[in-house]
């Protein structure tokens, strides 16, 4: 069965315009978007079953709001890739900016780099596996859903977490609220193990990470908690 291509040059188009295009090909198409040279929001909102490939480092935004195809990014890009992700996967060669998979519904992120501070906020049900490190508050409020970290993990990993799981296999600079660390299980291994595999990794021993989850003392508010009258 020959696969459709298509090849979308930014160089030609605007982002409008090829987020349109995206929109009208049929599932299994494999598209080439060529000189991206930073530009922002490409591949967004896309519901078809399309293999993406944007061939250079992206700006902003790219591959959010997915709920079907699968987006790669052979290069950098900047905040917030695969922001409110619903299904289909998001995969960056290079590093990711700042909120990585933010909000992300479900859906895969793999970034093969690094990623900056508060990686998976408010994760909502999506899978997001960093082979490098990740920076300061990631994890942020994260509600559902599992991150791995391959490399370190900044400082208040995990604030304000409920029911994400994140593993690390490198150092974690400090935990933040409501964050603990707890024992790995052997359902916890085999988590890891696929997603290692799913990634592609070869530097992560899913027997030698730490699990964080939440403490669950911030579900329930208590106004007078700790006050003496």
């Amino acid at each position: 069965m020959t696969v459709a291509e298509a090849v979308l040059d930014c160089g030609d188009l605007s982002t409008r315009e090829i987020n349109q295009r995206l929109r009208e090909l049929p599932d299994g198409t494999a598209v080439r978007i060529l000189e991206p040279w930073g530009r922002h929001n490409l591949a967004v909102g896309l519901t078809n079953r399309l293999d993406v490939r944007i061939e250079g480092d992206a700006g902003y935004f790219i591959g959010g709001l997915g709920d079907g195809p699968d987006v790669t990014v052979d290069g950098f890009v900047g905040w917030s890739v695969a922001e409110n992700l619903m299904s289909g996967t998001v995969r960056v060669r290079g590093n990711a900016s700042e909120c990585a998979g933010a909000s992300a519904h479900g859906g895969l992120l793999v970034v093969e780099g690094d990623a900056s501070s508060r990686a998976g906020i408010s994760l909502k049900g999506g899978t997001i596996v960093v082979a490098g490190d990740v920076g300061h508050m990631s994890g942020f409020m994260a509600q559902a859903g599992t991150v791995l970290v391959g490399g370190n993990a900044g400082h208040a990993l995990g604030d304000s977490l409920y029911e994400t799981v994140i593993y690390v296999a490198g150092h974690i600079a400090s935990l933040g609220s409501d964050a603990r660390v707890e024992a790995l299980t052997d359902d916890d291994v085999r988590v890891v193990s696929d997603l290692v595999k799913t990634a592609g990794f070869d530097h992560v021993d899913p027997e030698n990470v730490t699990r964080v989850a939440s403490a669950k003392q911030l579900y329930n508010f208590d106004a007078l908690k700790g006050q003496h009258y």
